[in-house]
Formats: structure tokens, C-alpha cells, sequence
């Protein structure tokens, strides 16, 4: 068991406070105005800590750095292409695939991630006006 920290309570803090599901360097920004001194190596290895403690959600999506989300519950996202701006989708997906990879190869999953990548609301306003 880890001791207790408070840049790690301030990091936890800023990703709490927030729905944009930021990146490290975003949250780096936000802890330096109240820990001027710290360092974006800490915030990596802070960050790795509270995932592993399962206290923030890493979201893995290729080619754009790692970000993170303090809903730790089941549920996907919905990824803009243009902006980059990650949003929760909180419904319910039924995805019976779980079922059929089991009955075909054995394989029994424990976890999924589903990405949905497309234009936001935001995004798509712009591009009508164009």
C-alpha cells in the first residue's frame, strides 16, 4: 500500500473535477497552479498509480495520447475526429458478441472497450456552415 500524497490527491482532484477526460499534459497545467514545483514525470507516475488503483480510467485510442476519466463505472465513449473532444455514452450497449466469442473459441471475456468515432454536435454545426 502506497502512503498518501498530496500531489497525487491534487492530480486525482483536477481529473475529478472535470468531464473532458484531459491528458497528462492538461492535467500537468491545472496541478502546477496549485503545486508550481511539480513535475510532468510525477503526474505520469501519479497517473499510473491511481488507474492501477483503479481510482481513474485510462482511455486508449490510437494515434492520440492517453487520457483519462474519473467514471471509473462501465460504459463507452464517443471519440470527435475533428476536435478530439471524448464525451461518456452512458447507454446501454448490448453487444451478445461476448456470448458468440465463447461458444466459437473458448475465449471468455472480462473486459471490452468500445469507441465510437465520428463528428460531435459542435463539429457537425461547423461543417454545415462551410
Amino acid at each position: 500500500m502506497s502512503r498518501k500524497s498530496s500531489q497525487r490527491d491534487a492530480i486525482l482532484r483536477v481529473v475529478k473535477n472535470t468531464n473532458s477526460h484531459p491528458g497528462a499534459d492538461w492535467i500537468y497545467e491545472q496541478v502546477k497552479k496549485e503545486i508550481p514545483n511539480i513535475s510532468l514525470g510525477t503526474i505520469y507516475r501519479n497517473l499510473r498509480y491511481l488507474v492501477d488503483a483503479g481510482e481513474v480510467k485510462e482511455i486508449n485510442i490510437p494515434s492520440i495520447p492517453s487520457r483519462f476519466d474519473s467514471s471509473t463505472n462501465d460504459h463507452h465513449h464517443l471519440l470527435c475526429e475533428k476536435c478530439g473532444r471524448i464525451f461518456d455514452l452512458d447507454e446501454s450497449v448490448d453487444y451478445p458478441m461476448e456470448d458468440m466469442i465463447f461458444q466459437k473459441t473458448g475465449f471468455k471475456v472480462k473486459v471490452r472497450y468500445l469507441k465510437f468515432i465520428g463528428l460531435c454536435a459542435d463539429c457537425q454545426e461547423e461543417q454545415d456552415k462551410t
